[in-house]
Parts: structure tokens; sequence; C-alpha cells
């Protein structure tokens, strides 16, 4: 039985993806309003990812932001990938864990109020020949 847990293992880091990536966690912004943000990000390249990103007026922009820059860096230092050849091959945000809250209603009753949070990866990619 050890030994097919070895191949599993062995099988997972052959196929595991090598591409520079960052990913934040439990961002108290709701998934649907970053998305709208990475959909304009996603296929661009790195450079022109952050300068679209700088110049928006928009909170679910500069959690974005950071995300883009942390994995621009990681593919820098730890990949030893040039900045200028980076491409945003993925990026999506994912739904986390919402925080209930009650809002005191009259009568007794109290609405339910939830805090929703989500998790940002954005996924970079080199181009070739470009």
């Amino acid at each position: 039985m050890a030994t097919r847990i070895r191949q599993k293992a062995e099988k997972r880091q052959r196929e595991k993806d090598t591409r520079p990536f960052a990913r934040a966690n439990y961002i108290r912004m709701s998934s649907s309003k970053v998305r709208i943000v990475l959909d304009l990000i996603r296929g661009k390249k790195a450079q022109y990812a952050v300068a679209m990103l700088e110049n928006m007026n928009d909170a679910a922009a500069q959690e974005t932001l950071k995300v883009l820059k942390s994995a621009i860096a990681n593919a820098e230092n730890n990949m030893g990938k040039n900045a200028e050849t980076l491409v945003v091959a993925e990026c999506y945000a994912n739904q986390g864990p919402q925080l209930k809250r009650i809002h005191y209603a009259g009568k007794g009753s109290g609405n339910r109020i939830l805090k929703k949070t989500s998790h940002i990866t954005v996924v970079l990619d080199e181009v070739v020949g470009g």
C-alpha cells in the first residue's frame, strides 16, 4: 500500500502546474465584484495589467493589484523569469466563507446580514516568441 501512495505522490509532482502564481485569501469583498475587474485583465500582458489596475478607481482593483504584483515578484525572484514576457494566463475569484451578522429590527425580529469574502488567484505565464 505504501508503494501506491508513493506512486501517486510522484504522479502529482510530475503533473503539478509550474507556472508562477499568487493567491490572496479571505478578502472582505464579494467575489462577483472582484470578477468584474479580473475579466478586464485576463489575457493581457502583466505590465499592461498593472498599469490598468493602478488607474482604476475601484476597491477590487486595489486588491487585485496587490495579488498581481505578488505574482510578478514570485516569477522574477523564485523562477528567474523576465517581467516583460509575462502574461496573465488565468485569474479567478472564488467565494470564501461568509460572516453572518444580525441587524436588529422592530417587534423583536432581526434581519440577517451576510458579509462575504473571496479568494483571489492570479496565474502568470511566459509569452513564447513575444
